[in-house]
């Protein structure tokens, strides 16, 4: 859980080091890409590959690879407004997200604490984006950003609930992969955003952040997810975005303003709050 912490607090923080370099969509699909065929080489190796898994649920793979390659390259776009600290408290708001489809999809009903969790993190993000001047429109800017991003990606989430669960993890992940990379192209070269990096440094990045923050971060994720209750392993990645900073803080100089630190606290509170509010579910007769 610890090296999940350390590698899942990157995203933002390749993107800002990605950004010098490439357009938000072209370094998610390169790094996307490198990535993929990581998995598919370790599928290959073991030979796992079922394609008749990807003409069976077809469909399903393409509707979320649309949505991961749109949370991709949005959560790219938005290091261009906003600092990758600020970037990843505002991110955790998709805990909301994802309790909204249950309550859209799932017909759940929310406890007393998770409806004061959800108002406090909302007062977060409001109170990270509105401040004054042109900075706080670039602020405003990059947070829509992060929050379309993060929507995406809890939707890609609720449906991999609702139909992937049985599918084989392996052959999942590379055809959701697949999917992904196929619409971040056709992103590339609709936007005229397709070039080819120049210099070893940009590979060197793209290969980093492609094993640090795809094959490992998501191997690692899903592992986690196994052995800890939901509850528990979301309460731990709130501790995601305070190492965030931290990198960012080291890596670029840059931390959040304290309209930005108070804000971010106020997210990851009410993520919390709405976490550990969740009602335990009812016993198996």
């Amino acid at each position: 859980m610890v090296v999940l912490l350390l590698v899942d607090s990157l995203h933002y923080v390749f993107a800002r080091l990605l950004a010098a370099y490439l357009p938000a969509t072209t370094s998610s699909f390169y790094y996307m890409a490198i990535a993929t065929g990581q998995i598919a080489l370790f599928a290959a190796l073991r030979r796992q590959i079922n394609w008749r898994i990807f003409r069976d649920n077809a469909k399903f793979f393409l509707t979320i690879g649309f949505l991961i390659a749109t949370a991709t390259s949005t959560s790219f776009a938005a290091v261009n407004y906003i600092d990758p600290g600020t970037a990843s408290m505002i991110a955790r708001i998709n805990t909301l997200f994802a309790l909204g489809f249950g309550i859209l999809w799932l017909h759940e009903t929310l406890v007393r604490g998770e409806k004061i969790g959800a108002v406090i993190a909302v007062v977060g993000v409001f109170i990270i984006s509105f401040q004054p001047g042109e900075a706080g429109e670039k602020l405003w800017l990059g947070a829509l950003l992060v929050l379309f991003s993060s929507f995406t990606y809890a939707l890609h989430a609720a449906m991999v609930k609702r139909q992937g669960g049985k599918l084989d993890l392996t052959n999942f992940f590379l055809f959701r992969m697949m999917t992904s990379i196929f619409f971040l192209l056709i992103f590339s070269v609709a936007r005229g955003e397709m070039v080819w990096p120049a210099g070893w440094r940009v590979w060197l990045i793209l290969l980093l952040a492609a094993t640090v923050n795809v094959t490992i971060s998501r191997g690692l994720y899903y592992v986690a997810l196994r052995r800890y209750d939901l509850s528990v392993f979301t309460i731990l990645l709130t501790l995601s975005p305070v190492i965030t900073i931290l990198w960012s803080l080291a890596l670029f100089g840059e931390r959040p303003s304290w309209q930005g630190l108070i804000g971010g606290t106020a997210v990851i509170l009410g993520v919390l709050l709405v976490t550990t509010s969740k009602p335990a579910p009812a016993p198996r007769p």
